[in-house]
């Protein structure tokens, strides 16, 4: 036997790579942005985790449009192509159905795949309310299914770092939360009204678009949420109709918003997201502050975690920037030697493989990963948040 057949290198060791590798069947139910993306995780996967706990076959992939849709199967390697997501769902070749589709048709899909007896793993915002968002907990929980909801940021190495250093008390006892999440792609008032601007699509705008990205992980990084107050604002309540672009539909959800949060340990915190942010492309911030120390995180840098200790001696006082890129450090064993940097694609490599692990390992989704109860705890802030804004009051959790 060759030395090639023998071993396979995993970060910095050798394992033995003759043992048989089980395959999951994957069907993917959109083929957009996040078809795309996820896709892409899947096919990187295998060979970056290697040897894998289970290697993804891409079975069927789902859409609308025929044309693009067999284009989206040839592009990335599906074997089928459907135009009717039920068809996903009865593929029996299929265990793992990948639900990214917009945010009106997260529930039934993932009701039946449920129901089906197959694994589900759902793009966020998990569902257009938290009534909704417990119907679907409660279809994996009956069906005893693995589910994932993809947060994709909590398997940002940094973050996983960050999470690991709060929960060995190096900031102490956390006393803030902030966050900020700011975009700038729907500034002009040319911008036509596409799904994410429509209620009935989307759900909400930048709240369910963006913030809950930081909402998950303030639940994530310092706990569940007590109470919030927030305000919502539409800048421009007309666009465009896609298509007709003479005509004008209104926008009928959040350009931005802004919160306040009360945390039940008793931290308290701020959440806000924009998507009129000039200069602003894909920028998120995390700030945490505890009684020994803070932290700091940009998404635009993330491979970088800056912080702070009030234990160091005063000569060596100040923020530190540690590079996330060094073998210790959470799943970078997997990828390039220290000091390599991983990008926002890869989050999503290192999300699939977290899943099909469990998956194939019989592991628990949770903690590390956020599943169909992180999914619909994050649905209900952002609807006390919404609530909130509407109401002009304080709303208390769970609704």
């Amino acid at each position: 036997m060759s030395d090639e057949k023998k071993v396979g290198f995993v970060g910095m060791g050798e394992v033995e790579s003759h043992k048989e590798i089980r395959e999951i069947g994957v069907g993917m139910l959109g083929y957009a942005f996040m078809g795309k993306a996820h896709s892409n995780g899947y096919l990187k996967m295998p060979y970056f985790f290697y040897p894998p706990p289970a290697k993804p076959k891409l079975v069927a992939i789902a859409g609308r449009k025929s044309a693009a849709v067999a284009e989206a199967a040839r592009r990335y390697g599906y074997q089928t192509h459907y135009t009717d997501w039920r068809d996903v769902v009865k593929d029996d070749r299929i265990q793992l159905v990948d639900n990214g589709l917009p945010n009106d048709l997260h529930r039934e899909p993932s009701i039946a795949a449920a129901e089906a007896g197959k694994d589900i793993f759902c793009e966020k915002p998990m569902a257009m309310s938290s009534r909704e968002a417990k119907e679907m907990y409660d279809a994996v929980t009956k069906a005893r299914v693995k589910n994932m909801v993809a947060y994709n940021y909590r398997f940002i190495p940094a973050i996983m770092l960050a999470r690991q250093l709060i929960s060995e008390g190096y900031l102490g006892r956390i006393l803030q939360y902030r966050a900020a999440y700011l975009q700038e792609w729907i500034m002009d008032p040319n911008f036509p009204l596409v799904w994410r601007l429509s209620k009935k699509i989307a759900g909400s705008g930048a709240l369910g678009d963006l913030g809950s990205h930081s909402i998950d992980l303030g639940r994530y990084l310092v706990g569940d949420v007590a109470a919030v107050s927030a305000m919502k604002k539409t800048f421009i309540d007309e666009r465009p109709l896609l298509g007709e672009p003479s005509k004008k539909g209104k926008v009928d959800v959040d350009d931005a918003f802004i919160a306040l949060l009360k945390f039940k340990n008793g931290a308290i915190g701020s959440v806000e997201a924009s998507r009129f942010c000039a200069g602003r492309k894909n920028f998120q911030r995390i700030e945490v502050h505890g009684t020994e120390g803070s932290m700091y995180f940009n998404l635009e840098r993330l491979n970088e975690l800056q912080v702070y200790s009030r234990r160091d001696k005063e000569d060596r006082m100040g923020f530190k920037d540690i590079m996330a890129t060094e073998v210790v450090h959470p799943l970078m064993k997997f990828w390039w030697p220290h000091g390599h940097m991983i990008g926002w694609e890869d989050t999503h490599v290192n999300q699939i493989y977290h899943l099909v692990d469990c998956i194939a390992n019989d592991k628990k989704v949770d903690p590390l990963g956020a599943t169909f109860y992180d999914g619909w705890k994050c649905d209900e802030i952002c609807e006390a948040i919404s609530l909130s804004s509407e109401t002009e009051k304080w709303v208390s959790l769970p609704l």
